[in-house]
């Protein structure tokens, strides 16, 4: 009776996967099945931006350059979640010279930052809304650099030419969408800050309605002069302190200086890569600890009975979910940045290291896990950490067969709400953990002066064994990020799902707290089962952005979560 039930939920979710509401500039439903296309994919959060992506790659550009006009356009478009203003990961893969290569954009503390620096009077920490707004979490802008340096080492069109039609559109205007209105509307900070008023909200401060034109001008004009010059204008001369004056003088005030931006690079570093039954996954290194969750949480899950439970079923669940407590728990011990804290990346994904964790799961939720002790860790202790949410990811494919899977973030939605020169700052800086040392020992994700905070951002590819691409995948979502990935990884590989139908698929999972499963799905149904194996069930809005292109014998297949306003677009 109980694999029957799991088939017909199975049933159930493959007929009608959650959906979205329909995205602006989208064509229809259409746009919500599988596209599949013979030579290019370019699979992003909204439709100007995926439309700005295929005409660099119709121009003869490369994935690279697909990206960055991608970026432009979505910091526009969607201010919210990513921007000029923020940083992020990009993993790049060449065809021809069968590498994977990654560049760590992320935002470093400025050099006066101090471990105690989300520490109220008293010494305990500050409440997230006091520590989000303003210039105390503002970190220093990684993302043009990042571009830059992936530019100059895969770009095939000129540097201006990515950036012409996020001017075209910011010049032009572009109509506020139906998820846009929804965010401002429920914003109560962003409003403080004259720009961002004056460019989001009508004359009686209400949100500016969907389909209303919003005319970004000095994003055009910033655009203009980058474009021009290369990233140095962003990070030296006026820009630069238009964007320290504004950290600043906030009342929430930053310590950003001159000499952090100038001072900051992009890093080449090298790739997370592992195994998941008959295939290589390849995923970023830390600072993130996307690449090592993805690969442990599959490797877990390869060494379980997860691969006899039926698809989508509570034992699948309870596989799933408690594999994920296992590496939620050591990421929170050990992951940070690798200039400041020892990495043991080796010994967390050591075969014998995921064996031990894998034995630790039974038929009853584990409940609450403990860090393991991986070969290479140094004694650290753990800190409890917001989950904010403001991402975006770009998943691209071009004519040569190159792709890139880049995760780019201003942190929380609409970041810390200061605007500078059209476009938003974030609040990476909350990202680190506030309090800085536990029972005597120091927290590895403390802040620390120069050093970059960790991420959950998972931008990930799949080999199969002959070594070719079969997968570009990755999501915004906070630190639920590595569990919306693994999910779509395990729908496509061992589910047999397309792309659409496995980023629509319900999010669950655990991050070492109680069993989540996304409102509003058939998942409600496993409730009973999954508690009676001991998991403590927590039912909420699991809002991922999941883009995933996968190649078919037809060309590559994408698909757009319709949780948000994405599209799979290719020629």
């Amino acid at each position: 009776m109980r694999i029957l039930a799991a088939l017909v939920l199975a049933a159930c979710c493959l007929l009608a996967p959650l959906r979205a509401a329909e995205p602006e500039g989208a064509t229809g439903r259409e746009d919500r099945r599988a596209l599949v296309a013979p030579k290019t994919m370019v699979v992003a959060a909204n439709p100007h931006a995926v439309d700005a992506g295929l005409e660099m790659l119709r121009a003869g550009g490369s994935a690279v350059d697909a990206a960055i006009a991608v970026q432009m356009v979505l910091g526009l478009v969607e201010p919210q979640s990513s921007g000029i203003g923020g940083g992020a990961f990009l993993l790049h893969w060449s065809r021809d010279a069968k590498r994977v290569r990654s560049y760590d954009g992320r935002e470093t503390a400025p050099a006066a930052a101090r471990a105690t620096r989300f520490l109220g009077a008293d010494g305990t920490p500050l409440s997230p809304r006091d520590a989000i707004v303003g210039g105390r979490p503002v970190g220093v802008p990684g993302l043009l650099r990042m571009l830059e340096l992936a530019h100059r080492e895969h770009g095939r069109l000129p540097w201006a030419r990515l950036f012409e039609p996020a001017i075209r559109l910011a010049e032009g205007g572009f109509a506020v969408s139906p998820r846009l209105h929804r965010l401002l509307d429920r914003e109560r900070d962003l409003g403080a800050d004259a720009m961002a008023r004056q460019l989001f909200y009508t004359a009686d401060d209400r949100a500016r309605p969907v389909g209303e034109r919003i005319v970004n001008a000095e994003y055009a004009a910033t655009l203009r002069a980058i474009a021009a010059g290369g990233a140095d204008v962003f990070y030296r001369g006026a820009f630069a302190e238009d964007l320290v004056r504004a950290v600043r003088r906030h009342p929430n005030a930053g310590d950003l200086t001159l000499e952090d931006l100038a001072a900051y690079a992009a890093i080449e570093r090298e790739p997370v890569c592992g195994a998941y039954r008959d295939r290589r996954i390849c995923g970023m290194g830390p600072p993130s600890s996307g690449g090592i969750g993805v690969l442990q949480l599959l490797g877990i899950l390869e060494r379980s009975p997860f691969a006899k439970a039926p698809p989508q079923s509570a034992e699948a669940l309870h596989w799933f979910a408690d594999a994920g407590r296992l590496v939620y728990a050591d990421r929170l011990r050990y992951v940070a940045d690798p200039a400041f804290v020892p990495q043991p990346v080796a010994g967390l994904l050591e075969p014998e290291y995921l064996d031990s964790r894998a034995r630790l799961l039974g038929e009853r939720s584990i409940g609450r896990a403990q860090a393991g002790e991986p070969r290479g860790a140094v004694a650290m202790s753990d800190a409890a950490e917001y989950a904010l949410a403001g991402t975006s990811h770009i998943s691209i494919v071009d004519e040569r067969g190159d792709a890139v899977a880049m995760t780019t973030t201003i942190e929380d939605g609409f970041g810390s709400r200061i605007m500078v020169r059209g476009f938003l700052l974030n609040n990476q800086l909350t990202d680190f953990a506030f309090v800085p040392e536990v029972g005597g020992r120091p927290v590895a994700n403390r802040v620390e002066a120069g050093k970059r905070p960790r991420s959950s951002m998972s931008p990930t590819f799949v080999f199969d064994a002959d070594g070719s691409l079969r997968i570009v995948a990755g999501s915004p979502g906070g630190t639920a990020i590595i569990n919306y990935v693994a999910k779509a990884l395990v729908a496509i590989l061992d589910w047999g799902m397309d792309a659409q139908t496995a980023v629509a698929l319900p999010n669950f999972g655990s991050r070492n707290g109680p069993t989540e499963i996304e409102r509003g799905s058939a998942y409600g149904t496993l409730i009973p089962e999954l508690r009676a194996r001991g998991h403590d069930v927590n039912v909420l809005n699991l809002t991922s952005g999941l883009h995933v292109i996968e190649r078919v014998p037809e060309g590559w297949r994408g698909g757009a979560d319709p949780r948000r306003e994405g599209v799979a677009r290719g020629d």
